[in-house]
């Protein structure tokens, strides 16, 4: 392995070559960490949390050929002949069906559970198997581990600084092993946003056109795996423009044809989506009555104390803080942050919907007006209360968020004093989707998993700075 040295953002870092075949091992040692952390979870019923969701879309897909709104259906849906939904996005159900078409035994382990839950059964005789899923998820995070480390390369240089990032990544993603052996779209969603990041940042660096399309593309992907991404579109557009116009000193026609690629990509491949539920659902858009379910569980946060407001902050730190918080104010001062406890704001939420939907039988029609009135009432506690939403969201994997975030913000720190603008472009997006997730939905850290690229190559890019510090200070005191 030789080194060389490079510059970026003002600062010099090393760099250590690797060649083909250690590329190739390092891909396939993370792919076999990944598979055996997941792996080594106990098994999962398949009914537990949202998995019964996308595996009753992917059972419809499977049997029926039609991707329904799964165990959500309601009205006219029949067992032989599931009425076409668009609640969810297609790419995850999609990929599931694509797994029980390919092992058999995966496949009656998702009939027995959606059957016996569609029966209202219990689950004797089901087996607990998701053997492909595992293997898929642990495919998709090796895909991000490996789009991560090219980001940090692209961004800052030096194999080695890569390498250290992609590590990161992995050890975050092998502490959240847990949630990504159920049968969810966690492993999508980041696998999806690390690998359009890359394309996205290459084209700020270089302009070139074809990265753009490349980064809409996979973002229109990542879209179509959870709506919420949407927000995305304009953001990376209105960044691809600014960075290239004022960083890459572009003139606005080069700049705004890279923004306009951007865009264009994206909406080619979400466009026929938009399309089909135009045509089956009778609705042009991405999805129905999803971002309206959110938005009206999210109202229940509203109605937060001051004191659940000031205990948010220490109660969401990984490790020590509940424990802090309960030995100080009580083990019931923020149990209506934790989902499962009886008048949770989860649950509340879950009620408030579902007496709107048996009030009116759908919610989107009705939304303005629910919008409107909770906003007369607690306009100013909404806004208030995403804080310690967004807060909360922020720590994503438990320990390895406890000991990275510290160094991800002071990196956000260095890179602005630098002017290391293609991280900061890089990593301003991704927080932008927490604050609006905490806006519109609630403080799950799981919802936030594409922050796991922006704070591994910032942590790293920081702790090459340090280490470069304090190599040179040693040069300086005992030269050679």
């Amino acid at each position: 392995m030789g080194t060389e040295e490079t510059t970026s953002g003002g600062v010099t870092l090393g760099r250590a070559t690797l060649g083909w075949p250690g590329r190739l091992l390092c891909v396939l040692a993370v792919f076999a960490i990944l598979l055996t952390a997941v792996m080594s979870r106990p098994e999962k019923r398949l009914t537990d949390f949202d998995q019964a969701f996308y595996l009753s879309i992917a059972y419809d897909i499977s049997r029926h050929g039609v991707f329904s709104n799964g165990i959500l259906a309601t009205g006219d849906r029949t067992p032989d002949s599931p009425a076409p939904g668009m609640f969810f996005m297609p790419v995850y159900p999609a990929l599931v069906a694509a797994a029980m078409a390919i092992d058999p035994r995966f496949d009656r382990a998702v009939e027995c559970h959606v059957l016996a839950q569609r029966e209202k059964r219990d689950l004797t005789g089901c087996e607990f198997y998701a053997r492909p899923i595992h293997i898929l998820h642990a495919a998709l995070q090796t895909l991000a581990v490996v789009a991560i480390a090219l980001t940090a390369f692209v961004i800052f240089g030096g194999t080695s600084g890569a390498l250290l990032a992609g590590g990161l990544a992995m050890l975050a993603l092998v502490a959240k092993a847990d949630l990504f052996s159920f049968v969810m779209t966690g492993s999508t969603s980041v696998a999806l946003f690390s690998a359009a990041a890359l394309p996205f940042v290459l084209g700020l660096k270089t302009g070139r056109i074809g990265a753009s399309l490349a980064a809409g593309g996979l973002l229109g992907l990542l879209i179509l795996a959870r709506p919420s991404f949407a927000a995305m579109a304009p953001m990376w557009a209105l960044a691809m423009l600014a960075g290239r116009r004022w960083v890459g000193r572009e003139s606005w026609t080069r700049a705004g044809a890279a923004a306009l690629a951007l865009a264009a990509a994206c909406i080619l491949v979400v466009s026929p989506w938009i399309v089909r539920n135009a045509i089956a659902v009778g609705k042009a858009g991405l999805s129905e009555e999803y971002g309206s379910a959110a938005i009206v569980e999210r109202l229940a946060y509203n109605t937060m104390t001051a004191q659940e407001f000031a205990l948010a902050f220490p109660y969401c730190i990984p490790v020590a803080g509940p424990a802090l918080v309960s030995a100080t104010a009580g083990p019931q001062a923020m149990s209506r942050f934790a989902w499962d406890r009886p008048g949770s704001f989860f649950k509340v939420g879950r009620a408030h919907r579902e007496a709107l939907l048996q009030q009116y039988g759908k919610l989107d029609p009705v939304m303005p007006q629910v919008i409107r009135a909770e906003f007369e009432a607690n306009g100013l506690k909404h806004m208030l209360t995403t804080v310690p939403l967004a807060w909360c969201g922020l720590w994503i994997s438990n320990v390895w968020s406890l000991v990275l975030l510290p160094f991800f913000f002071a990196a956000l720190a260095v890179a602005w004093q630098r002017g290391a603008w293609l991280f900061l472009l890089y990593a301003a997006p991704a927080l932008l989707m927490v604050g609006l997730h905490a806006a519109v939905s609630n403080h799950y850290p799981r919802y936030n998993l594409m922050l796991i690229g922006p704070i591994a190559v910032g942590t790293a890019w920081l702790l090459s700075l340090l280490f470069s510090f304090v190599r040179t200070q040693r040069l300086v005191r005992d030269p050679i």
